[in-house]
């Protein structure tokens, strides 16, 4: 990495830690902000459509029965957006070889749990009624979204519907009561996210429900019968632990998992990739995952 490329990690870290200031509103205008520092590095907006009846974008177009990623915005669930999250699921797209839709699911204070999971399950039945065929669907999320991906295979799951190929699990936040030692032990390692900011974000969102719900917390789930499922964290992170117990979720359930654990990398690491050679290194990882488990022949 490049003295100026270094420079910028560290300018979009400042900048993002500045969303824990401030109300929602003005914490979700930074966020949207803060990936307008990769200028041409990022990606132009796509073609907004309404998925189920919930605003969402292709961010790349999708063939007819053609490979297509679902991709869950992180940002505590009430912050992040499908601009902020841009740059980053057009890339992941482009390394799965597959189109990409992109969804803005309501979030708290306006919509708290289990709306931003009603919106995941229904805008994968839209994407079923539009002639992908499951097997050829793939979920990914990061932090509150790799959450939210796998709280809405459940809600699938007890519907009985057709299950997608696969997900992809970025710095899950998978306990919303934030209870693992990674929050202690690794609070002064990870440069941005704070245990107390996400506690209050995770009270905006549960609005008094249970934080053990499986739904809002999937590390305590059954994940029984789910798809093959990508986990990458990094060695920095106070969610490390969250990542860690998903994955034993899934290996009790029978899941085929593959845990990655990346070395000094911090949260969702991959949000940094223009100018991160880890981000693009984590992000051709688990293209190529989800590319194998979706049939693409190819990648673009």
């Amino acid at each position: 990495m490049t003295s100026a490329e270094l420079a910028l990690v560290h300018e979009l870290i400042a900048l993002n830690g500045h969303t824990r200031r401030g109300g929602v509103e003005e914490r979700r205008l930074s966020y949207d902000l803060a990936q307008q520092a990769f200028g041409d590095l990022g990606a132009p907006p796509g073609e907004p459509v309404d998925a189920g009846g919930c605003p969402a974008e292709w961010v790349r177009p999708a063939d007819p029965g053609g490979p297509v990623l679902l991709y869950l915005h992180g940002g505590s669930y009430a912050l992040g957006s499908i601009a902020s999250h841009r740059h980053l699921s057009a890339a992941l797209g482009a390394a799965a070889g597959a189109g990409v839709l992109a969804l803005h699911y309501r979030r708290p204070p306006e919509s708290p749990f289990p709306a931003a999971v009603e919106d995941a399950a229904n805008a994968y039945r839209w994407l079923l009624a539009r002639g992908f065929p499951s097997g050829r669907i793939t979920f990914a999320g990061d932090s509150a979204g790799a959450g939210l991906a796998v709280a809405a295979l459940l809600r699938l799951r007890a519907a009985g519907e057709p299950l997608p190929a696969a997900v992809a699990c970025f710095s899950p936040w998978a306990d919303l009561g934030c209870t693992f030692p990674a929050h202690r032990e690794r609070a002064g390692r990870d440069p941005l996210l704070d245990s107390a900011d996400l506690r209050r974000m995770a009270g905006l969102y549960l609005d008094g429900t249970d934080p053990r719900d499986p739904l809002a917390s999937p590390a305590f789930a059954d994940l029984t019968g789910l798809p093959p499922m990508l986990i990458q964290v990094g060695s920095e992170e106070v969610l490390w632990d969250d990542a860690r117990a998903l994955e034993r979720a899934a290996l009790a359930a029978g899941v085929d998992v593959r845990f990655e654990e990346w070395a000094g990398m911090f949260h969702v690491w991959h949000w940094y990739h223009p100018v991160l050679p880890e981000g693009r290194a984590a992000v051709a990882a688990a293209g190529a995952f989800l590319a194998r488990a979706a049939g693409a022949e190819e990648r673009t």
